[in-house]
C-alpha cells in the first residue's frame, strides 16, 4: 500500500533540506498587480516549451484563457519550440537583437543571459512577492553579481523508475528497486543476462541537457563534483572533476555499458526521449525520468503502466543525490518600457500559488505558498508517485550558478562520458581531459 505525502510531510522534507521557515503570506501588492490587469495595454512575446501530455495542454489552455480575460487589452505572441533546440535558438536570437520579451527557461540557463546583459533585473519583490515565498536554492539560480534576474516558476527532482515485469522475468524481486548504484550495475547485468533486455538506460547524448541531469547525481553520490557545487556555500572557483571519487562513479557506467553491455548500444546518441521509447517497448528496465513518464507510458503502452515502479535515486558511498531542477521566468531587455507593467503582471499571475501548481502539473510549485493551495493536493491525488519526486527535493543539488555552467554540463560532461564509454580514453585520461576543458572555460570567465 502506498502513502500519499501530506502537507505536514512536505514541510518536514523542506525543513530537512533547510528550506522550511515559511508560512503562507497574503501579499497585497501581488493581488494589486492582478486587480489592475484590465488597465494594461500593449503587446509582448512569450517563448515556451510545448506540453508533453494532454493534462498539461489543458492547464496551459486554461492559463491562456485566464490571461485573455484578465488582460483584454494586451496581445501576447507565443513562440513554441522544443527544449532540445531552444537554447541555441535563443542565443542566436538575442545576440542579433531579437528573441522574446519574456520566457520561462530551465534553471541552468538564466545566469548565462544575465551575465551577457540580455535580461532585466527581476526579483520576487518586482512581482509583489517576497523572497521567503520561494526556495532559496531556486532564487540563487537567478543571482548574478548581487542582483536577481528571474523568479522561480517550478522546482523539481526526478525519480528512479523500473519495469517490474522485467525484474520478475530476470529473477529479481519486482517490488524492490536497487538501493545503491552498485546494485544498479548488478541488477542491470542480471536483467540483460536473463531476459536479453537492457538493464539500465544510460543517457549520454552530446550537447543535451538530459545528459548531465541523469549522470551528475551519480558523480555527486560518489563524492565527486565538477567545481565545489556540493559544498554548503559553494564559491565556484575550484575545479574538482579529476578525483578518485569521479573515477569510481565513472566505473559504474563503464561496467554497465562496456564490460557487461547491459545498457542500450544507442546510449551515446540517446536523449531521454529515445531512452523512454526503449522503456515503453520494454527493451530497457530502469531509467531516470519525471513522474510525467507514467502518463506518457500509459498512453503508449497501457499494459506496462501498472508494472512501473518509482523510487528515490540509489545511494552512493557518500550520499543520495539528484539535480535540483526547475524553471525560472525572465524578462529580456528588448521588452519595451511601456508594456513592462503588463509583462510584470503576467509574471505575477504565472508565479502565483494556483498557476505555479497548474502549470507545473508533474513538478512542484516554485512559489512555496503553492504547497498550501488546493491544486497541490489535487495533483497529489491524481498523479501517482508525485510524492516520490517531491520527497527527492531534500537531496537536490543545484548545478553551479555561473554563466559557464551550461557549457560545462551540456558539452564537457557528455564528452567525458563519451570518452570513457567509447574507450577513446581511459577513465584517468578522460578525467584529466575534462579537468583541462573546465579550467579552460573558467579561465575565459
Amino acid at each position: 500500500m502506498r502513502h500519499k505525502i501530506s502537507r505536514r510531510d512536505m514541510l518536514k522534507v523542506m525543513g530537512a533540506a533547510g528550506l522550511a521557515s515559511f508560512a503562507p503570506i497574503p501579499n497585497v501588492s501581488a493581488l494589486d498587480f492582478v486587480n489592475r490587469m484590465q488597465e494594461f495595454r500593449g503587446s509582448f512575446t512569450w517563448w515556451r516549451v510545448p506540453p508533453d501530455t494532454t493534462i498539461e495542454q489543458e492547464q496551459l489552455d486554461a492559463f491562456d484563457a485566464a490571461v485573455a480575460e484578465l488582460m483584454p487589452n494586451v496581445t501576447i505572441s507565443y513562440e513554441v519550440m522544443g527544449y532540445g533546440e531552444m537554447l541555441d535558438v535563443l542565443r542566436t536570437a538575442v545576440r542579433g537583437g531579437g528573441g522574446p520579451d519574456v520566457a520561462v527557461l530551465p534553471i541552468l540557463w538564466g545566469v548565462e543571459f544575465a551575465a551577457g546583459g540580455f535580461l532585466r533585473p527581476l526579483s520576487p519583490a518586482d512581482l509583489g512577492y517576497t523572497n521567503e515565498q520561494f526556495w532559496p536554492r531556486a532564487l540563487n539560480s537567478n543571482l548574478w553579481e548581487g542582483e536577481y534576474y528571474g523568479v522561480p516558476t517550478n522546482n523539481e527532482t526526478m525519480t528512479f523508475i523500473w519495469n517490474k515485469r522485467l525484474f520478475e522475468a530476470a529473477g529479481l524481486d519486482p517490488e524492490v528497486p536497487p538501493a545503491t548504484w552498485q546494485e544498479v550495475v548488478e541488477f542491470s547485468n542480471q536483467i540483460f543476462t536473463n531476459t536479453g533486455a537492457s538493464g539500465y538506460g544510460i543517457v549520454a547524448r552530446q550537447n543535451h541537457g538530459n545528459t548531465p541531469f541523469r549522470n551528475m547525481p551519480l558523480l555527486w553520490a560518489y563524492g565527486a563534483s565538477v567545481l565545489d557545487e556540493t559544498d554548503p556555500l559553494p564559491q565556484y572557483n575550484e575545479v574538482r572533476i579529476n578525483s578518485p571519487e569521479a573515477a569510481a562513479a565513472l566505473q559504474v557506467l563503464y561496467d554497465i555499458y562496456v564490460r557487461d553491455r547491459s545498457a542500450p548500444s544507442s546510449a551515446l546518441d540517446n536523449s531521454q526521449a529515445e531512452n523512454r521509447e526503449l522503456f515503453i517497448a520494454e527493451r530497457v528496465a530502469m531509467m531516470i525520468d519525471h513522474p510525467t513518464a507514467l502518463r506518457i507510458i500509459s498512453q503508449n503502452n497501457p499494459e506496462l503502466a501498472p508494472f512501473m515502479g518509482f523510487a528515490k535515486f540509489p545511494e552512493g558511498p557518500v550520499r543520495r543525490a539528484a539535480v535540483f531542477g526547475g524553471s525560472n521566468i525572465h524578462i529580456f531587455n528588448r521588452a519595451n518600457e511601456d508594456v513592462l507593467p503588463a509583462i510584470k503582471a503576467f509574471c505575477t499571475l504565472r508565479c502565483n500559488p494556483e498557476w505555479a501548481n497548474r502549470l507545473a502539473w508533474f513538478s512542484n510549485p516554485g512559489n512555496r505558498d503553492g504547497f498550501d493551495n488546493e491544486w497541490f493536493q489535487t495533483r497529489l491525488e491524481q498523479i501517482p508517485f508525485l510524492d516520490v519526486a517531491t520527497s527527492m527535493l531534500e537531496f537536490g543539488i543545484p548545478f553551479p550558478v555561473i554563466p559557464e555552467a551550461t557549457e560545462i554540463m551540456n558539452l564537457i560532461i557528455p564528452a567525458l562520458l563519451q570518452n570513457v564509454l567509447t574507450e577513446r580514453m581511459t577513465i584517468a585520461d578522460a578525467l584529466a581531459e575534462a579537468e583541462r576543458a573546465v579550467e579552460e572555460v573558467m579561465a575565459r570567465a
